[in-house]
């Protein structure tokens, strides 16, 4: 089996429980404005590799991952594009008892392959791009009903989920919208953890390699002050 990846990160920290080996995979289905990999956009690019060509650089740092209670986690871009490849990575590495997670926006239509890759996925990091559908147009080029459906499917099949939301002022740091997202995530009776990722602009220079416009040119980022308010918003320490 044949894939697409745009790299590789050895020793990641903050994809997944203890230390990870993180596969960033090559396009994805949103356009967001404040994507900080616009890089991992484009389908026809990334480097061709297989499953098999992919586990042996995971076993590498395997000692790593098991001493910390870590393992793999697979990003993007949109994984989901991919799922028949991720599917076969993962079935590989739970033959080797490693730890899967998914970072996904969960933004394509639930499908049989999806259903069949999430039988070989331990925990999944769900981005909520924005719960008003509106705003998540205008954020992110699409409707955010497949991401709300996959977050509700989760639930049912009662798999472990980390929710993420990029607080960005402006954009996704209203007070009604984080209170109906709170609303929302208490519906779910799988979420362990809801992380508050503060915008960042340090994508921006890969927009401009491309010759595009970075569109929240003069966007800051979050104070501390404001990730506080956010967090007391949606429950959170």
């Amino acid at each position: 089996m044949i894939g697409k990846i745009h790299s590789t990160e050895s020793f990641g920290t903050v994809d997944g429980p203890g230390i990870r080996f993180v596969v960033f995979m090559q396009g994805c289905s949103l356009k967001c404005k404040y994507c900080h990999n616009r890089d991992t956009w484009d389908t026809n690019s990334g480097t061709t590799i297989s499953v098999s060509e992919l586990v042996k650089e995971v076993l590498k740092y395997k000692t790593y991952i098991d001493n910390s209670n870590g393992g793999v986690t697979v990003s993007g871009g949109e994984p989901l594009l991919q799922t028949e490849f991720v599917t076969e990575f993962f079935k590989e590495l739970k033959k080797l008892n490693i730890h899967t997670a998914l970072d996904t926006a969960g933004s394509l239509p639930i499908s049989d392959k999806i259903k069949e890759l999430l039988k070989y996925t331990d925990l999944v990091l769900l981005d909520i791009k924005h719960i008003n559908n509106e705003k998540a147009i205008n954020l992110t080029g699409i409707s955010n009903k497949n991401n709300l459906e996959f977050a509700k499917y989760l639930s049912n099949i009662n798999i472990p989920v980390w929710i993420r939301q990029v607080l960005i002022p402006g954009y996704t740091d209203d007070k009604f919208d984080l209170i109906k997202l709170k609303e929302f995530l208490n519906t779910l009776k799988n979420v362990e953890k809801v992380e508050i990722l503060p915008y960042h602009d340090l994508g921006k220079f890969k927009w401009e390699k491309l010759g595009d416009k970075y569109e929240l040119e003069n966007v800051k980022s979050p104070t501390n002050e404001d990730i506080q308010k956010a967090k007391n918003l949606l429950g959170i320490e």
